[in-house]
């Protein structure tokens, strides 16, 4: 990964986000900066959340994921089928979440590559327990911990497409990029996150 971030637990609390985001993704494609979103969030309530707090929360977690993608990647989102932007949602928090782009890489790149066609309880267990070896601050993390960041994993995974079902061994589904997606990543030097969401 191109530049090492903090390990964090925060995605236990912040799901996919899909319709959220395209909604964000589009106010950004129409010329809406950072402050007018949070804004509107606020008094509009965009993303129909009871509280304050959380309006502010899902608007900067938003920001934040698509502050790392360039304005072709947003207009993707925004204007683009379902499945390119659901891709690109996940780029998005792959671009944010260390812990999760490694397990992508490390573990779920790895069943494209050796043909397996599930995603077990045990590719989880072996995961997490190898982090905990690699960093002091995963290993200082309690179990409950774990098992967030797992149920947070398995549905971005199958709201995504990536896995079929949710429970036992989870069936792995292939997805396309689409084609001008795909080549604008390898123009921009990303094809490690074309390796990691189409299996190459």
């Amino acid at each position: 990964m191109e530049k090492k971030q903090e390990y964090k637990s925060t995605i236990k609390s912040r799901p996919f986000f899909f319709l959220e985001t395209k909604k964000v993704a589009d106010l950004i494609y129409q010329g809406s900066k950072a402050f007018e979103i949070k804004d509107k969030a606020i008094r509009e309530n965009i993303f129909q959340v009871k509280t304050e707090a959380r309006k502010k929360e899902i608007a900067s977690i938003i920001l934040t994921r698509l502050n790392e993608l360039d304005d072709f990647l947003i207009g993707k989102i925004a204007r683009g089928d379902s499945e390119t932007s659901k891709m690109l949602v996940l780029y998005s928090i792959l671009k944010t979440d260390r812990l999760f782009f490694e397990f992508m890489y490390e573990v779920f790149r790895e069943k494209f590559i050796l043909k397996e066609h599930f995603l077990t309880d045990k590719d989880f267990n072996i995961f997490f327990d190898t982090k905990k070896q690699q960093s002091d601050k995963i290993a200082s993390w309690n179990d409950y911990t774990f098992y967030k960041i797992k149920q947070v994993y398995i549905r971005i995974l199958n709201e995504v497409g990536l896995i079929k079902n949710q429970k036992g061994d989870r069936e792995i589904e292939r997805v396309y990029l689409d084609y001008e997606v795909k080549q604008h990543l390898l123009e921009i030097g990303d094809q490690t996150y074309i390796k990691i969401v189409a299996g190459e």
